[in-house]
């Protein structure tokens, strides 16, 4: 009987090393989850108080947070807090800590077993379709220019301004015009024209004349601007006015323009510009993709401009520790994990996604270490008990 509960001890500590060595082999495996022997007394049913050894009752994965290690690559992704990433390969969806993630030749943002990584694809409105999962692909297209049609003015004209000395405006003549300024307007194909604005001082109080041109040619002829006592701009009521189309001659459509000058005033002895814009862009190419904390993916072009492709799919389980291991730190969904719950980061149960970095493994050495020297005593305390136990039964046999 004591070489049998003996045996099994033997067995015990040997799983116990196992694990220990698995989870130190695994300290510095990128998302690893370090795992524990959990192990139960054994009693014959029916049988005496005395046990018949232990057993290995299980093999318990601790999904503890593990470190966050900041790396360069936009596309390396650490959780922080609850959930798995999810994946999809060939039609199989499975779940991982690991956010090492990189682009194929298709486009598709993949791990290292080439599993696609899973999103919640954007909708018209600005939102995401959280009930579809979709793989992310990273566009290779260029981003369309949009032609401007809407230019604001915020400039303001000196209230002290006299008529200039010319009275027929030139814009080849500086003694024609008090003042000027420019702004960028892109056609329908993204091309660039410059357009300029003159302001030149009526002899009626408050009251300006703003002509306009685009690459030198002139659009549409004055345009009235009367101020307030106060400054503010009276005329026109709506604040702007809307040009006559000017076409480009290079193939776009005609430039229809809408200049804003709500917000301008005539105050003061100077002549400043506070605000211009436009609603306009050039084309612009693929240069960097962005993750937010919440796991929204944006693509960034070289013109400025962002569009989000998806925001990153979460998963998570009622019983993590039913999940079923499946290798390079992922996992599969099974009947004791229960079904999987989707979600978005930071929503619910679900951590925060950090972009640039990448969550180490969470295997604390130190305590592993210790876990092996008691492994390694109990493994000796059993094989004593079975020399023991031999030491007995040879005495036994040599009684006569």
């Amino acid at each position: 009987m004591p070489f049998r509960v003996a045996l099994s001890g033997l067995n015990a500590a040997s799983s116990d090393l196992n694990v220990t060595a698995n989870n130190i082999a695994n300290a510095n495996t990128t998302g690893f989850k370090g795992s524990r022997s959990e192990f139960a007394d054994v009693f014959a049913v029916g049988a005496q108080a005395i046990g018949n050894g232990t057993r290995l009752a299980a093999v318990s994965q601790e999904f503890s947070q593990g470190g966050v290690d900041f790396t360069d690559r936009g596309l390396d992704l650490a959780l922080s807090g609850e959930g798995f990433f999810t994946l999809r390969d060939a039609g199989v969806v499975t779940y991982s800590r690991v956010g090492a993630f990189g682009v194929n030749r298709e486009g598709f943002v993949v791990n290292s077993q080439d599993q696609r990584l899973q999103i919640f694809p954007a909708a018209n409105n600005g939102t995401f379709n959280t009930g579809t999962l979709q793989d992310l692909q990273l566009s290779t297209t260029d981003s369309p220019p949009q032609a401007t049609t809407t230019a604001e003015f915020g400039v303001n004209l000196p209230a002290d301004a006299a008529p200039p000395t010319i009275a027929v405006f030139d814009p080849n003549d500086a003694s024609s015009f008090n003042h000027s300024t420019a702004i960028t307007a892109y056609d329908s194909l993204g091309a660039t024209h410059t357009t300029t604005v003159y302001f030149v001082k009526d002899a009626a109080p408050n009251t300006w004349d703003a002509y306009f041109y685009v690459d030198g040619n002139a659009v549409g002829g004055a345009n009235q601007l009367v101020y307030s006592t106060f400054g503010a701009l009276s005329t026109p009521a709506s604040g702007s006015f809307t040009l006559p189309p000017y076409s480009a001659g290079n193939g776009s459509e005609p430039i229809a323009l809408e200049a804003q000058f709500a917000r301008s005033t005539q105050f003061g002895a100077e002549f400043g510009v506070n605000l211009l814009s436009q609603d306009g862009f050039a084309a612009g190419r693929l240069s960097n993709i962005d993750v937010d904390s919440n796991g929204v993916v944006f693509a960034r072009f070289t013109n400025g401009r962002s569009e989000p492709l998806g925001q990153v799919a979460l998963s998570n389980f009622t019983n993590v520790q039913g999940l079923r291991q499946l290798g390079d730190t992922s996992w599969g969904e099974s009947f004791t994990s229960g079904d999987a719950i989707r979600g978005a980061a930071g929503t619910a149960s679900f951590g925060q996604i950090q972009s640039g970095a990448l969550e180490a493994s969470n295997v604390d050495l130190t305590e592993q270490l210790v876990n092996m020297i008691t492994a390694q005593r109990n493994f000796q305390a059993n094989a004593q008990m079975i020399s023991t136990a031999d030491s007995v039964t040879q005495t036994i046999i040599n009684i006569r």
